[in-house]
């Protein structure tokens, strides 16, 4: 047999080529992706603003962690997407490259992409429910939620599954997708009922100790900030 080495050449370039401009596309989007995150992990740069810079001890402490978890949340979820798309694509032009008909991989592709769907279609609804909460800022850990299951604080926040501490210590998981209703009490200026059951009761009891959290973390930020302009 003999071989057109030419062609083989020139098919191997091509591959080559592909591949070389895949990884420039992928490492260019990486690094926007991480100024991104580090851009959301940072936060507002309204607190740089000399009139507000008394706030920053107590606003960083308060929400550093959930915005840490946020920018994660949005930086993994954005490297995954990017990577599978580039995959994707300079495998359909490497396989053109080599002569291959791609329009049967395709077919049997989109087939099996269907089946997992169909198979899968809980999973992927949690995980576009958690995607959405995430972006959203809908809850985040420490906030103290109401659903028509539990009311308790908000302890892990990931794509699939909440995680919740009840009054009584118990710990809740909650599915993203099966959350049709939530009210967070962290957001709004909620207050007890007079006539409280044992749901409110409960809920009270977590609102009391997430305030108190607050109020200790924030005082530990003043003394904090007050030992600095000491020092200075």
């Amino acid at each position: 047999m003999t071989w057109n080495w030419d062609l083989v050449w020139s098919r191997l370039l091509a591959v080559g080529f592909v591949v070389l401009v895949s990884l420039i596309i992928w490492a260019v989007l990486t690094l926007i992706i991480s100024r991104i995150v580090r851009r959301i992990r940072i936060g507002s740069s309204i607190l740089n603003v000399r009139g507000l810079k008394w706030a920053q001890p107590v606003l960083r402490t308060l929400d550093s962690e959930r915005r840490v978890k946020r920018a994660e949340t949005i930086g993994s979820l954005l490297n995954s997407v990017v990577t599978v798309v580039i995959v994707v694509i300079a495998v359909i032009y490497v396989l053109q490259s080599l002569g291959v008909n791609i329009a049967p991989v395709l077919t049997s592709v989109g087939i099996f992409g269907i089946a997992i769907g169909f198979g899968c279609q809980q999973l992927i609804r949690d995980f576009l429910a958690g995607i959405f909460i995430t972006m959203e800022d809908q809850y985040g850990i420490g906030d103290v939620i109401e659903t028509s299951e539990v009311v308790g604080v908000v302890e892990s926040v990931g794509l699939r599954i909440t995680r919740v501490r009840a009054a009584d210590g118990a710990i809740w998981y909650l599915r993203n997708g099966e959350i049709l209703r939530l009210g967070n009490r962290s957001q709004g200026d909620f207050i007890a009922p007079a006539a409280e059951g044992p749901a409110d009761a409960a809920g009270q009891t977590a609102v009391d100790a997430h305030d108190n959290a607050r109020d200790e973390m924030a005082h530990q930020s003043d003394g904090g900030a007050a030992i600095a302009r000491r020092v200075q």
